[in-house]
């Protein structure tokens, strides 16, 4: 926990210790409750700290208070969301292959409960459900983001969903996106746009630059007309200037990872791995433009810089987090 009252003198409050094997790379806080994701790396040790979310209680953020742990089999939870009342989260579950979506309503915190879970098909192996991918990469939810009644899900290497979420309980495909057989790229997140560009409903989509499936130039972000949501169609795309020279394979980590949950209007700030910050305005949905960027210093002990989220504060600053250590807070006249 970290004091930024002043930004230009941030202050620990409070740390909480993991456990080494596992990594807790996402945090989410609303009404006073922080949500913690426990994510095993590598294989299984056989230890009792397991995967799933931590739940604390942050009303003294100087002293965090774990009020319950929502344990899962397999690796744990990855990447979530949170209202203050439901969390949209990507866990391993036991009798699934792969990361599936689920829905946790924490009206408790200390008794967490499920609603609804939803799964491509092929993932519910003890259901006797028979792999429909075969590719060798199976089918993993990545994170679901919620807006009125919709689930927008990414899915890794096989693109993204649109749930219909009115009854929370059993959770509807309404429809899906892929480009992975001609783009390698894993999808990272599904952001949709909360008033309508152009006429258009509008999602921007950005893909992850690792774990490609074949040499390709660096990953990008999309833009996706989903005016009829059950026909998404893509209008548009943007790739930082300079990154992509010739359609050549890159070292990964050079060009997209995410876009911000968070933005102000039509600009949207994106975390490009090596290219920093770009601040992204999208205000016409055909033509997306950068109006602004930052590109740290790397870290101590590394070549480059590795920006991988960012995010924006209620007075308009900007925090952006290097993977390989530290966070950057700045401040612009463009948002």
């Amino acid at each position: 926990m970290i004091d930024v009252a002043d930004p230009r003198k941030p202050r620990v409050l409070a740390t909480i210790d993991i456990p080494e094997g596992y990594h807790s790379h996402k945090v989410r806080v609303a009404n006073g409750t922080m949500l913690v994701n426990h994510e095993r790396l590598g294989r299984d040790s056989g230890d009792d700290f397991g995967g799933g979310l931590g739940i604390y209680d942050v009303s003294d953020p100087s002293h965090p208070v774990l009020r319950s742990k929502w344990a899962t089999a397999g690796k744990g939870v990855h990447r979530f969301s949170f209202d203050g009342r439901y969390a949209y989260i990507s866990p391993t579950v036991d009798g699934y292959s792969g990361n599936i979506v689920m829905i946790l309503d924490l009206a408790d915190p200390a008794k967490p409960q499920e609603v609804g879970r939803w799964w491509l098909p092929g993932q519910w192996t003890a259901g006797g459900e028979e792999p429909t991918i075969k590719d060798g990469r199976g089918p993993r939810c990545h994170h679901p983001l919620r807006r009125d009644d919709r689930l927008y899900v990414s899915y890794w290497q096989h693109g993204g969903a649109i749930l219909d979420i009115s009854d929370m309980t059993h959770p509807k495909l309404i429809s899906r996106i892929d480009t992975s057989a001609s783009f390698p790229h894993p999808t990272h997140t599904l952001l949709t746009i909360p008033e309508p560009l152009k006429g258009r409903r509008v999602m921007v989509v950005a893909d992850e630059d690792v774990d490609s499936r074949f040499p390709a130039a660096p990953a990008f972000l999309w833009i996706y007309d989903i005016t009829n949501e059950t026909a998404p169609v893509p209008i548009s795309t943007f790739q930082v200037d300079g990154v992509d020279t010739d359609g050549a394979a890159q070292a990964p980590m050079t060009g997209c990872h995410q876009p911000s949950e968070r933005f102000n209007g039509t600009i949207v700030p994106c975390a490009w791995f090596a290219q920093g910050l770009r601040l992204l305005d999208i205000s016409d949905p055909f033509a997306p433009k950068e109006v602004g960027s930052y590109v740290p210093d790397p870290p101590p002990g590394q070549k480059r810089a590795s920006s991988n989220d960012v995010t924006l504060d209620h007075r308009g600053l900007l925090y952006l987090v290097d993977r390989q250590g530290g966070v950057d807070i700045l401040e612009t006249n463009v948002l």
